[in-house]
């Protein structure tokens, strides 16, 4: 027995979104929901920063390559109950099935922000120009976000002093021991300043990105640069939920199933940094949400019972580029973390940053 309803509604077009959207594309009527113009591939974005010229505008993959069938909408959500999507427009998108992939948020130059391709490649020619002049770069928060740019300016500029900062006392806590000493060995070998246990008196008075007289107290100490970065403060993208389908936790994630429901909700599924998911948030983990979600959602448009169950890795992923040459990685084995060397992370995303995999999913020749 088939069922008729088949009607589903993807908000967010991002990892997650564009993933179950083409998963789903030959067996429902996809709707995705998504104000951009096109999937920005993240991953590189502190390139598109640092080599403009080459790569801002290879990080943008219009959605019109992405389904066949379906349809994209540029809206914003205003609302989403279990029937159904209200846009910012006030039109409403009734669907069968609806699937919440709208992210999280993230200071630039590691997200954009715009919708538009045309003004996010300028924002990133402009914010070249702003770096290309500064001697001394101060980035705040040495996450894979503050290391991966610090390891991207380095690689076009080897005169530049580089200073990393952070009031945690380690990096990349909870990760092997081996990639955190190698990662430390790479940094030093590069020339990048890292200071752990410090952080930011106050914040400068220059606004991020911007070339300036940066003044800043780190430790009781004054310290001076002539451009800095936040790499800190993710924001979950789910404020036009509210408490209507489950009460959302302190980071404004919802509660999911195994299965990758919303909580209560048999139809209406999460994926990626929305979820309440105890895991590393990763274009990556995204990306197999998508697999768990549109396999549950074939199941149930073909009448069958949803089987699939989403569960996360007991030894964390991470893949992290200083550059197109450096780097360090850690995957799990049998035996427990296993580390990439530098030239594996390099073929697996520094070279490319999994350019040549959205440029496939989207059909770009």
């Amino acid at each position: 027995m088939t069922q008729q309803g088949r009607t589903v509604a993807v908000v967010g077009g991002g990892y997650g979104g564009a993933a179950v959207a083409k998963a789903l594309d030959e067996h429902a009527d996809v709707v995705l929901i998504e104000p951009k113009d096109a999937f920005v591939n993240a991953a590189g974005s502190l390139r598109a920063l640092t080599r403009p010229d080459e790569w801002a505008e290879r990080i943008f993959f219009p959605y019109d390559g992405l389904l066949k069938r379906g349809s994209h909408l540029r809206e914003y959500a205003a609302n989403v109950d279990a029937r159904g999507v209200t846009l910012a427009s006030g039109e409403r998108v009734e669907a069968d099935y609806i699937v919440l992939a709208t992210g999280s948020g993230y200071p630039y130059p590691a997200k954009t922000r715009t919708d538009s391709t045309a003004e996010a490649v300028a924002h990133f020619k402009e914010s070249h120009a702003e770096l290309a002049g500064a001697e001394r770069v101060l980035i705040a928060g040495a996450g894979p976000v503050g290391l991966e740019l610090a390891g991207e300016i380095r690689d076009v500029w080897a005169d530049k002093r580089i200073t990393v900062v952070d009031p945690a006392p380690e990096l990349l806590p909870g990760y092997a021991g081996e990639l955190r000493a190698e990662l430390h060995r790479q940094l030093e070998a590069l020339g990048i300043e890292v200071r752990l246990g410090a952080a930011f008196d106050a914040e400068p008075d220059v606004e991020p990105g911007r070339a300036g007289d940066v003044r800043v107290g780190i430790a009781g100490e004054k310290v001076e640069a002539d451009i800095w970065y936040r790499a800190y403060g993710v924001s979950v993208n789910s404020g036009y939920l509210g408490d209507g389908l489950a009460p959302l936790n302190r980071r404004g994630q919802l509660p999911v199933t195994p299965k990758l429901n919303v909580d209560g909700h048999t139809h209406v599924y999460a994926v990626g940094d929305v979820t309440d998911v105890a895991e590393d948030k990763r274009a990556g983990y995204a990306m197999q949400h998508a697999e768990v979600v549109a396999a549950n959602i074939i199941a149930q448009v073909n009448g069958e019972e949803p089987a699939q169950e989403y569960r996360p890795l007991a030894i964390p992923v991470v893949l992290l580029p200083l550059g197109p040459e450096h780097g360090v990685g850690q995957i799990p084995s049998d035996e427990g973390p296993a580390m990439l060397d530098a030239a594996a992370v390099a073929d697996w995303k520094g070279r490319d940053l999994m350019y040549g995999k959205f440029a496939e999913i989207f059909g770009v020749a």
